[in-house]
């Protein structure tokens, strides 16, 4: 199964003190050498974390399928066209959330998200909408003309008990859903290292896309060799006295 990063929060950390470091570049080129099918990144219209920089420092050096996240709008659509990436993910955006709080509002934008569809892939890059896990969102997915979807694992993610077990039929049937008629499906968001195997079991599923987990836990499991490789740079400088 496919397996799209999301370097997102590696921006985070470094727009925090408005530093050069740590850069998503060289984590997204990490993250592939670690196995990483492709890398996402979402260009948010107030660059909270992934700048223009960053996007196409990333178009420039990865090899493998690069996915842009963003919102519908003008901004954003010319910016894709002219980076070229190797698909874009039509998400939702809304100034004051943490993170994408869940899918398309598909009737309320229809107008707008079926246009921006038609303008992207007319020029050669699919399209996939971010979705809530709904039949109904699904049908009209393909009826806008996007030919692949990412089905919002959010809430199913965040449940607890029977709930969850809800949760995850709906994903199941709006994947099944998505394949009868003829769409590529994926999934994604709140996907982490004890919840994900559920979704991955999900037959028929193209690829997965994670990252606020994987970041977060590639600081533990780098945080001592990167203690170590400091401390072996202070003891060399310190002999040198």
């Amino acid at each position: 199964m496919f397996l799209g990063v999301n370097v997102d929060h590696v921006a985070t950390v470094r727009e925090a003190r408005k530093e050069t470091e740590p850069e998503p570049v060289y984590a997204a080129d990490l993250a592939i050498r670690g196995g990483a099918d492709g890398i996402t990144v979402h260009l948010r219209e107030d660059r909270r974390h992934i700048n223009d920089k960053d996007l196409k420092a990333v178009r420039k050096k990865v090899s493998k399928e690069l996915n842009l996240e963003m919102a519908a709008t003008s901004e954003m659509i010319n910016i894709a066209l002219k980076v070229k990436p190797d698909m874009v993910t039509l998400v939702p955006e809304k100034r004051a959330e943490l993170t994408t709080e869940g899918g398309l509002d598909l009737n309320r934008n229809r107008r707008k998200i079926k246009r921006a569809i038609e303008f992207i892939q007319a020029r050669g890059i699919p399209v996939s909408l971010f979705i809530n896990p709904s039949v109904n969102d699904v049908k009209t997915s393909k009826e806008f003309g996007a030919q692949m979807v990412e089905i919002h694992t959010g809430l199913y993610a965040n449940a607890r008990g029977k709930k969850k077990t809800d949760e995850l039929k709906r994903v199941k049937r709006a994947v099944e859903a998505g394949l009868k008629i003829g769409l590529s499906v994926n999934a994604g968001h709140g996907l982490n290292f004890t919840n994900v195997k559920q979704i991955a079991a999900i037959r028929g599923l193209r690829g997965l896309y994670i990252g606020h987990s994987i970041i977060s836990n590639s600081i533990y499991l780098g945080i001592e060799k990167a203690v170590k490789e400091m401390k072996r740079l202070i003891r060399e400088s310190s002999r040198k006295r």
